[in-house]
């Protein structure tokens, strides 16, 4: 999403204009009947609408709110402007400079002053983002999305946006611009850390339980009580930007889109009956996703059909005309998206608010309006919201970030973290042994959360969770390097809300990295600790201002390579020289190209951003309290020159480069453990079935090792023809699975037309005949395979 500036002129030369009908009638309208089917009661409330108070529906307040609120950012109806009476269809993000108690003040002023003085009474729906937990003070922060991908876990996933709703309801809002459920193609792109990864079938399953979290299981797609409205985003194609740059075009076909692209989506709309969408910045083959008619209109709502509403990204709207250049003018883009059925412009008052002059001057149909506004009325009345609008300040101070929610943060944590490389089994650190510990990295003495990260209540830095656990040994701590100039880094705790302080960078426009020579000085120090150690724990990867949203051009965020940011490499590789073992923490938001530190360090763990336990979760794993089982959600490059390089390719792509590799660095799937496992063969329960046929595959995994872990199970097909190109490889199923030493687990797979269709010459799914092989194991690279027969 992007920062708008935007005039609240235009609302007020084209909405009052109109004068308002005087006050209601003494008798209760039909409308404030909770008795009546909310059909009903939307079809009443409409009736009586004007004009202007339907398209006052259609628009929302951001920044907006500093025109109805005092110094302190409380609600002040006497600054409120005369169009303000006519209602207010959604405010954005009323966290902003609201701890949880204040912020529930804030949502119950505004409803009630919206019910007591507006003609009508309809309350406002308020959004929050909630990527990896609300993005406001005192909220519990979760790992970042693509952390929480590594897990592999949907029923973890689903709990994680159940406790992250419910501190959102408790404030008063309702909708959450939430979950990402773009299938990330390219690492160069700055939002990657907000996806759940390269795989559609991955995004898919983890999409649906993040939608469950949030919204609960109604299958209506109503929130139940403490739970939320949650917004798919991006459609389509947002993932694999041309140049890897953010909003950049998306040069995809029809049969990519609905191969790779689209079942994200549709699983979410069709089987967790998500209550609302986000179309991407990008255009796809020359149309933008907010004017794009076909996908959205005749795919989503009438293919799928989809009924909720659609919200479009943050000044998305005038975009088509500042940007894409397919309208002259504001007017002209609100036509077009509306057309294409967005119901909501976000976030200030921009585009949506001509609609009045263009219905009364003939180029917007009066119906295009009602469709809208009777989709957004009745999202309203299904949350009750004309009934009882208000919260309870004093509980949501109690649920967010409450210490109960501490040991579900620290699970996702645990279960994000993946072990890439262990030689010699350096790891776990047996920390009776150790008298001195080095902690060497620029974050280290801090947590970083990843964008669209809230400030929690309570942080652990992985300093201090070192210290925590090793009491002990002496930990010393050295930056090692200044990545970013910014950085308020010392390595000493800093008192915030009883933990250390949660620094994020994500919203600065200007990013300079450390400089050089102070950072010699700074290797030279660390160097010197490493050598006085008995381990070197280094700490490295990104922080939030090295790979980020790229919202505007004044505001960059992707990067033309994938090597660690500043000198990084140069200090692990200087602490490694030391002699000393050494183990490489990666905290980052995107998956770096480091060949020379895989090929030279015994030990690489990749954390992701890993929220407010880091430092906890971190410490349990290096110290073998937690055996991490996590695996990667994505393809790891060697270089940028390997782009694209997701496992699910075509046939004929990754020909051999001359004097290198196209194999990736790390696999998709890929993750090592402190135990062992052991595959058997797989077996199919029948070797042979028809076009509409189901059957199963089972393999018994065995953990061969002295250690409880856990292992993800992934189940592939590759159809040997097809009458299109296939990929390779398809993951279409996948079990984590927790196993003591010794034990034998069978586990199963459904094999049937949802894994063996694709969309073919005549762009339907279907499952065509021919041989398929059923692979099952431990990543896209260690398989085991049994011939499946297709007639």
């Amino acid at each position: 999403m992007r920062r708008s500036l935007l005039s609240q002129a235009a609302l007020a030369a084209s909405l009052v204009l109109a004068p308002v009908a005087g006050a209601q009638a003494t008798a209760t309208p039909p409308y404030l009947d909770s008795a009546l089917p909310v059909a009903r009661r939307v079809d009443d409330l409409l009736a009586r609408m004007t004009l202007e108070e339907k398209v006052a529906q259609m628009v929302s307040l951001w920044q907006g709110k500093r025109a109805i609120t005092d110094s302190l950012g409380r609600f002040d109806p006497t600054r409120a402007p005369e169009w303000f009476k006519l209602g207010i269809g959604r405010i954005e993000r009323p966290s902003d400079g609201h701890g949880a108690r204040a912020e529930a003040e804030f949502t119950n002023a505004i409803q009630r002053w919206t019910k007591e003085h507006t003609r009508l009474g309809i309350p406002v729906i308020f959004h929050e983002e909630a990527l990896h937990g609300l993005q406001g003070p005192e909220a519990t922060s979760f790992p970042q999305a693509i952390a929480l991908a590594s897990s592999w876990d949907t029923a973890l996933v689903e709990r994680v946006f159940t406790a992250a709703g419910a501190e959102v309801r408790a404030r008063g809002a309702q909708q959450v611009l939430a979950p990402v459920i773009d299938v990330a193609r390219d690492a160069r792109w700055g939002r990657i850390e907000e996806t759940y990864g390269e795989d559609p079938y991955l995004v898919a399953r983890l999409g649906v339980a993040a939608v469950h979290g949030f919204q609960g299981r109604d299958a209506n797609g109503v929130p139940a009580p403490g739970h939320v409205i949650a917004t798919l985003k991006h459609m389509t194609g947002h993932g694999q930007p041309e140049s890897g740059t953010n909003t950049g075009p998306a040069p995809l076909g029809e049969r990519t889109l609905r191969n790779f692209f689209f079942p994200p989506f549709e699983a979410a709309v069709k089987e967790a009956h998500a209550g609302s969408l986000m179309p991407s910045y990008n255009e796809v083959d020359g149309i933008p996703s907010h004017a794009n008619v076909w996908m959205l209109r005749d795919v989503l709502r009438g293919e799928w059909g989809f009924d909720g509403t659609i919200v479009s990204d943050w000044g998305a709207i005038p975009q088509l005309a500042g940007a894409h250049h397919i309208a002259a003018d504001s007017a002209g883009a609100a036509r077009r998206a509306l057309a294409a059925t967005v119901d909501v412009d976000l976030p200030d008052l921009s585009s949506y608010v001509s609609l009045v002059d263009e219905v009364k001057a003939g180029r917007v149909p009066q119906k295009s309006i009602d469709d809208a506004v009777r989709r957004l009325l009745r999202v309203k009345f299904e949350l009750g919201l004309f009934e009882n609008p208000y919260v309870d300040p004093a509980r949501a101070d109690a649920i967010s970030g409450a210490a109960k929610t501490r040991p579900l943060a620290l699970e996702a944590a645990h279960e994000s973290i993946v072990l890439l490389r262990n030689e010699g089994q350096l790891l776990p650190l047996d920390a009776q042994r150790l008298q001195r510990i080095a902690v060497i990295g620029p974050h280290a003495g801090e947590v970083l959360l990843g964008g669209y990260a809230g400030t929690p209540r309570y942080t652990v830095s992985i300093v201090d969770g070192v210290k925590a656990r090793a009491k002990q040994a002496r930990v010393g701590y050295a930056e090692g390097v200044r990545l970013t100039e910014d950085s308020a880094a010392t390595g000493e705790p800093q008192p915030h809300l009883g933990g250390t302080r949660a620094i994020t960078r994500w919203n600065y426009d200007r990013v300079v990295l450390g400089d050089s020579l102070d950072n010699e000085r700074r290797i030279a120090e660390a160097v010197k600790l490493a050598e006085r150690s008995d381990v070197a724990i280094v700490v490295i990867g990104d922080n939030e201002m090295t790979s980020r949203e790229a919202w505007a051009v004044e505001h960059p965020g992707d990067r033309s390579e994938l090597t660690l940011p500043g000198q990084q490499e140069e200090l692990a590789l200087a602490v490694l020289a030391t002699g000393t073992p050494t183990v490489i923490v990666l905290i980052n938001g995107r998956p770096p190209a480091i060949p020379l530190l895989e090929h030279r360090a015994r030990a690489i763990v990749e954390g992701w951003y890993l929220g407010q336990e880091t430092g906890t979760a971190v410490a349990d794993v290096l110290f073998g309290d937690y055996n991490p089982g996590g695996k990667l959600p994505v393809s790891v490059a060697r270089n940028v020159g390997q782009l694209p390089v997701f496992y699910d390719h075509k046939p004929t792509a990754r020909r051999e480069y001359l004097f290198a590799s196209t194999q990736p660095l790390f696999p998709f799937g890929y993750g090592l453990s402190y135990t062992t496992f052991a595959y058997s063969s797989p077996r199919l329960a029948a070797s042979s079935i028809a076009t509409t046929g189901n059957t199963a595959v089972a393999v018994d995994v065995t953990n061969t090792g002295t250690r409880a872990g856990d292992e993800i199970v992934q189940m592939y097909v590759h159809a040997r023809t097809s009458s299109t190109t296939r990929p390779v490889l398809e993951l279409k199923g996948f079990q984590r699975v927790r196993l003591a030493p010794g034990e034998k687990r069978t586990v199963t797979f459904a094999v049937g037309p949802e894994q063996l269709s694709y969309h073919g010459l005549e762009m339907k799914r279907v499952v065509e005949p021919g041989i398929f092989d059923i692979l099952v194991g431990s990543s896209s690279i260690d398989l085991h395979g049994v011939p499946l027969d297709v007639r």
